[in-house]
């Protein structure tokens, strides 16, 4: 096993200012030419759920209405994982270089959460024309704008 060490770059930060990741003064240079990048991917601890007990959760049962009754925990998108890792594409509003600020339209993670990494959101590497899903999600919008009008409350059995 490696015992190389994963750390935050910067956090999510929420306000009535708007969403913005603030990455820690080191890592600002590390933002230079992301200019003209419409989206990023972000990766995110899911650090309320960083606890022992949680890492060993491989199954679940149905977190979606219409999925079969027991998931690998590998195909969902829970925050009770093996590693909590997540992965959210972002739209990016704009950014301030010279204080390390992304502001972002929206996140799914909460106030404070640590950051791990940011990569440009490319068409070349990150969309997939000709993907399927299985027939229970296979109703859920197709892209990061249509799901901001989707009623994403009908589709968990945790809310």
């Amino acid at each position: 096993m490696s015992t190389h060490k994963v750390n935050s770059i910067g956090t999510i930060c929420s306000s009535k200012e708007g969403t913005f990741i603030r990455l820690d003064p080191e890592f600002v240079p590390a933002l230079k030419a992301l200019d003209g990048f419409s989206h990023i991917n972000v990766l995110w601890w899911f650090s309320d759920f960083d606890k022992e007990e949680f890492r060993s959760v491989l199954e679940t049962e149905q977190p979606y209405k219409n999925a079969p009754q027991k998931m690998g925990i590998f195909a969902t998108r829970s925050p009770i994982r093996p590693n909590p890792i997540a992965l959210t594409a972002v739209e990016v509003i704009d950014i301030d270089y010279q204080k390390g600020a992304i502001q972002i339209a929206y996140i799914d993670a909460n106030n404070n959460t640590p950051v791990l990494d940011l990569k440009p959101y490319t068409p070349s590497l990150d969309k997939v024309k000709n993907c399927s899903v299985p027939s229970w999600c296979s109703h859920w919008p197709e892209s990061l704008e249509e799901s901001a009008n989707f009623a994403w409350e009908d589709e968990f059995n945790f809310y």
